[in-house]
């Protein structure tokens, strides 16, 4: 059975490539009002698509971008599984940055290069290719569930999840938005890291004013700010705000060489923080600052500034709550702001953080899955620093579900930046895996 879903998988790849490059070809901005037809036309391809393969497929909104459920049955008593991806993408920014038209995908070296290739079109694409090889014979009833709207927070999934909770209900939950360890090692994620974005300001003065005449008296608000900005870490990197939560992570090792090469890392760079490596970016917060207000220094007059503004986003760890790190932060800053300068403390927006326990029958066939796909390599528990939100709602909504979080990403996707990638072969493996998975999950 094995080697004939090998061969399935390999006769359908081709068609599903082109399916795919196809979808890529849709420029689903959903955060460019300018693009939200387009948005709408790669809902429509989305839905075509799984309409072809005999689903009963419609579009739906909840007041926000056009989502796909669709569903078609398998054998009678059987479980039911979800799989989940978004059609939307990031914005493509700066064209220069691409080494190929964003909206083209292109291969080079055994990738595919365009905007959404992998994030998440190639999820759709995976979903295609498990159910094309099953035809009308699944193994387990399937319910598709492809967002519009996970590049821009996902705002009405929520909504959407209570009006369709009857036809989204399902015993197995596989959401494919997250990647794989290393090419050739694959990953469940277990644990993604929540989000808080506050605005806070600094005032010193009503208004500017000269600074020879009144240096050494008036603090201005750009040194305001930064000593308050300065207590957020202690001196080894740690961020400093008490009452936040922290845990141990997977034992996992992070090789020091690739490590400077994926992070980007300019030479020379110190690693801040303690604790391994894998707990400072899954399982410890993280602050950084991510944006400032004040004056240039081209064309900067001598003047004290009145006011500072500054970004700061905090990713919380698993088994914190956004509520705790919310008033944790506004704690900390308020009793530490100097110089009695008033402080305004705003918060932007929010995302919890996520913890799967991935034990049970569900997980033991999606590790087999994995396992067989990856020609024996077992796949580890993964944990991922950034957040995704929607995953919250997932097990909020259906708590009774196993939620599986997999993913087509590699270390080298560059997902959400300039030459966005998708390693053929990877996805390959990625497609058996699922194959497989749904032929597992029905016993």
């Amino acid at each position: 059975m094995t080697d004939e879903l090998r061969a399935k998988v390999r006769d359908v790849l081709p068609g599903i490539r082109k399916d795919l490059e196809d979808l890529v070809r849709i420029e689903s901005v959903s955060a460019d009002p300018a693009r939200a037809g387009e948005v709408q036309r790669s809902a429509e391809a989305v839905a075509d698509l799984f309409a072809k393969e005999g689903f009963d497929a419609k579009i739906v909104s909840a007041g926000g971008a056009p989502a796909v459920i669709a569903h078609k049955a398998g054998p009678e008593g059987a479980p039911t599984v979800l799989l989940y991806a978004h059609h939307d993408v990031q914005p493509e920014n700066d064209h220069a940055e691409w080494d190929s038209p964003p909206y083209e995908p292109t291969e080079r070296d055994g990738r595919l290069y365009a905007r959404g290739a992998a994030d998440d079109k190639a999820g759709i694409a995976a979903h295609l290719a498990a159910v094309r090889v099953y035809g009308d014979d699944l193994p387990v009833n399937v319910t598709m569930f492809i967002e519009g709207e996970e590049e821009v927070g996902s705002d009405t999934l929520p909504a959407l999840l209570a009006a369709h909770k009857d036809e989204l209900a399902a015993d197995v939950i596989v959401i494919a938005d997250s990647g794989n360890w290393d090419i050739g090692e694959p990953a469940l994620t277990t644990s993604l890291r929540g989000l808080v974005r506050a605005d806070i300001e600094v005032r010193t003065l009503t208004h500017a004013v000269h600074s020879g005449m009144w240096g050494g008296l008036v603090p201005d608000a750009l040194i305001t700010l930064s000593r308050l900005i300065a207590t957020l870490h202690d001196d080894a990197g740690n961020v400093a705000i008490e009452g936040l939560h922290s845990g141990p992570a997977a034992d996992v090792e992070y090789p020091e060489e690739r490590l400077r090469a994926e992070s980007g890392a300019a030479p020379g760079i110190e690693w801040i923080g303690t604790g391994s490596t894998v707990e400072r970016l899954w399982t410890k917060p993280a602050l950084a600052i991510t944006g400032l207000d004040a004056p240039k220094v081209d064309g900067a007059s001598n003047t004290l500034t009145p006011t500072a503004r500054a970004k700061i986003s905090l990713r919380i760890a698993p088994g914190d709550t956004t509520a705790n790190a919310v008033e944790r932060l506004r704690e900390h800053l308020q009793a530490r702001v100097p110089w009695g300068a008033t402080l305004t403390f705003t918060v932007v927006d929010t995302g919890e953080a996520t913890q799967i326990d991935a034990t049970g029958p569900a997980y033991d066939a999606a590790r087999a899955a994995f396992t067989e796909a990856w020609d024996g390599t077992a796949p580890i528990d993964m944990g991922v620093g950034g957040s995704i939100p929607f995953i919250a709602e997932f097990l909020e909504a259906f708590p009774q579900a196993s939620v599986l979080v997999t993913g087509v990403e590699d270390p080298d996707t560059r997902a959400h930046g300039a030459n966005e990638g998708l390693h053929l072969a990877e996805f390959e493996r990625v497609c058996l895996a699922e194959t497989f998975l749904l032929r597992n999950l029905a016993g």
